[in-house]
């Protein structure tokens, strides 16, 4: 198969998912995997797509956000997992400031029946919480962004320098060692760092689908992060570059339909 072929092939492979390995497009091109490296960078050089650990992920514009319901239904059973790993570093009693985002609200679900303080900087997890008996829900002001719900402006700024939090929970946009946690908004960005600056300690969720990429606004370093938690799928040399930057990097393993729904 020629060049122009395989690259054929491999674009044709690339839509509708969220990722293509080396080894499976060798074997369907029936190229060797050096080639397909080759054809992947050539094709990543012309913004076609993003290469990422083991193959390639369609190319995203850094300042075009996925709608809030596409993202709900995408990475379900890492992002629960890698909610369920960060209840468990929050203490009861504690107060926190929970980020937007699809990670965050399956957090917000968990944190329910907790006695804990929260602001939710989103009103998806404002819903969630809002009846739940134990929970101490403080509201910021601010605009609430169309789809995404997520709390902007500067009443929200306002609320958030007021305060002072045990844990800031983020749930950026994109992820990677060079960019640093990224969002697709600038008003977003500007939330989520001072989210960070008013919090003691700082948990990022940030699922394997989030890294080597990088959205519009920067928000902070990758190293900024006390603790960052994600799932298997996540470069295992990139989870270790950052350990020896000094992060603690949690990887929460999903569990088996059969088993979480019990």
């Amino acid at each position: 198969m020629k060049s122009a072929e395989r690259q054929r092939v491999i674009v044709e492979r690339l839509r509708g998912t969220e990722q293509v390995g080396v080894g499976e497009l060798a074997e369907v091109t029936g190229a060797s995997e050096m080639t397909v490296r080759r054809d992947l960078d050539h094709l990543a050089a012309r913004g076609v797509l993003r290469r990422v650990h083991g193959g390639a992920v369609p190319a995203s514009p850094s300042g075009m956000e996925p709608p809030f319901a596409a993202r709900a239904t995408a990475s379900t059973e890492a992002k629960r997992a890698i909610a369920a790993a960060a209840a468990e570093l929050i203490v009861d009693g504690e107060t926190v400031v929970l980020d937007s985002g699809t990670t965050a609200l399956e957090l917000a679900r968990l944190l329910r029946d907790r006695s804990v303080t929260v602001m939710p900087l989103s009103l998806h997890a404002v819903r969630e919480l809002a009846d739940a008996p134990q929970v101490r829900l403080l509201l910021p002001g601010g605009e609430p962004r169309p789809g995404e719900q997520a709390l902007v402006g500067p009443l929200t700024l306002a609320s958030l320098r007021a305060l002072r939090f045990d844990v800031a929970v983020l749930s950026p946009c994109a992820f990677d060692l060079e960019a640093g946690l990224t969002a697709f908004d600038l008003a977003d960005a500007e939330v989520k760092q001072q989210a960070l600056a008013v919090s003691a300690r700082s948990i990022v969720l940030a699922d394997s689908a989030k890294w080597d990429r990088a959205a519009l606004a920067h928000v902070c370093p990758a190293d900024r992060a006390d603790v960052l938690i994600t799932d298997p799928g996540a470069p295992a040399d990139q989870r270790a570059a950052l350990a020896e930057r000094g992060v603690l990097v949690h990887v929460a393993v999903p569990l088996p339909d059969s088993l979480e729904n019990r």
